[in-house]
């Protein structure tokens, strides 16, 4: 029987749909699932793969990566055919799961990117190793399709009828860009959900051989981090990792290659780990400095320009940051908290966010930058909605809901 069948399945999806409201999703998304179950959307194009009808193209967009102002491009199927897609890869990754190395955290059941950071600080001795941090770069759209289908064929030799629909939507080499065609290199295609079973797959060897050499090591998706004894063997390690994945037709971001040393500690995945104190990076902080001060100065322009108070631009400013540090963002995985909380072990960088965010406020009410903004108390903020992320994150620990 192939995966394909279940995907007809209304019991399939009663069970995705479960899944789906057991993690912190957005209201809008968990409703519009539920719609889309309860209308059966998934029939019609379950008909036309059964019927070997050619599926939809996907739409090619560029969009700014996450916490960045870095352009990546992305693709999307037709939401019918991007929900039945979802199915299928949460399908793959529960049936091919055991494939995968204990190294590899990405898009796993029961494994998130915190477990790779406490399963890391439980390995005996790790504040006394070095480390090595690699970012693949552009690693789902440079997947060379033709070296990647015999390995995927490979891994699916118990449902031939699904290796020829996923490598015919591999093969197709056109896309939609402003309602026109055009042809391009578009790899395993980043954006759309199968992305995620072929990115855990194509590197599974990588991530095998350090597991085989007992190397402390962690990988989720295309960031890469590994620890060893002495700057020599992890250099050894490093140059192993390289020499792989220039097989694999990859390479590195050479931007993000770093070495760190016992005394500096690590960072992975936007934590920073130094003598057994979690706290966010230090990039991650900057990069949500930036984010705040963009948004302080077009509030500004804003409130210039339409003659709103100063109290309704920093209200704006606090609806969109409580909703990325400590609601649920729509189409984000985790909030800023929740990815955050329940690793850091200090609240030291909480506490610079919350001056900060503090300070763009005092601006936007004030519309000044000198000491006069210091007018507007911090008890003005909270009424105006402001929420501390240091007694947020106090209370998650005393298992509060703030």
């Amino acid at each position: 029987m192939s995966l394909l069948d279940a995907l007809s399945r209304a019991e399939t999806w009663e069970a995705f749909y479960q899944y789906k409201i057991g993690l912190a999703r957005p209201k809008d998304e968990v409703k519009a699932l539920r719609e889309y179950i309860d209308r059966r959307a998934y029939l019609p194009v379950c008909a036309e793969i059964d019927r070997g009808e050619p599926f939809p193209l996907p739409r090619r967009a560029v969009i700014s990566k996450l916490h960045s102002e870095k352009k990546r491009v992305v693709y999307i199927y037709p939401e019918p055919e991007n929900t039945l897609l979802k199915l299928l890869t949460w399908l793959l990754l529960r049936s091919y799961d055991t494939l995968f190395s204990s190294g590899l955290y990405s898009f796993r059941p029961g494994r998130t990117a915190k477990d790779a950071i406490r399963t890391l600080l439980a390995v005996p001795g790790l504040e006394t190793m070095y480390a090595y941090k690699a970012d693949i770069s552009n690693y789902f759209n440079s997947i060379d399709v033709s070296r990647f289908l015999p390995e995927l064929e490979q891994t699916l030799t118990d449902d031939p009828a699904l290796y020829a629909f996923l490598s015919e939507l591999l093969r197709e080499p056109r896309v939609l860009e402003n309602g026109m065609e055009l042809t391009e290199q578009k790899g395993i295609m980043a954006g759309t959900p199968l992305s995620a079973f072929y990115a855990n797959l194509y590197l599974q060897n990588l991530d095998r051989e350090f597991a085989e050499l007992g190397v402390p090591y962690a990988r989720y998706s295309d960031d890469i981090i590994l620890f060893a004894p002495s700057r020599g063997q992890t250099e050894a390690h490093a140059a192993r990792l390289r020499e792989i994945l220039e097989e694999r037709g990859l390479r590195l971001n050479p931007s993000k290659e770093t070495f760190y040393t016992p005394e500096t500690g690590w960072t992975f995945l936007g934590f920073r780990c130094q003598k057994g104190v979690i706290d966010i990076a230090p990039a991650t902080l900057e990069k949500l400095k930036a984010k705040m001060r963009r948004k302080t100065r077009a509030l500004s322009r804003w409130r210039d320009r339409t003659g709103h108070t100063g109290e309704q631009a920093a209200s704006a400013f606090i609806r969109v940051f409580n909703r990325k540090l400590l609601e649920m963002p729509t189409g984000s995985d985790l909030s800023w908290s929740s990815w955050f909380f329940s690793v850091i072990t200090t609240a030291d960088t909480l506490h610079v966010i919350d001056q900060y965010a503090q300070d763009c406020l005092r601006t936007l009410v004030s519309g000044k930058r000198t000491k006069a903004r210091y007018n507007v108390r911090y008890e003005n903020l909270k009424a105006l909605g402001y929420r501390s992320l240091v007694h947020a994150y106090y209370a998650h620990l005393e298992g509060k809901t703030e």
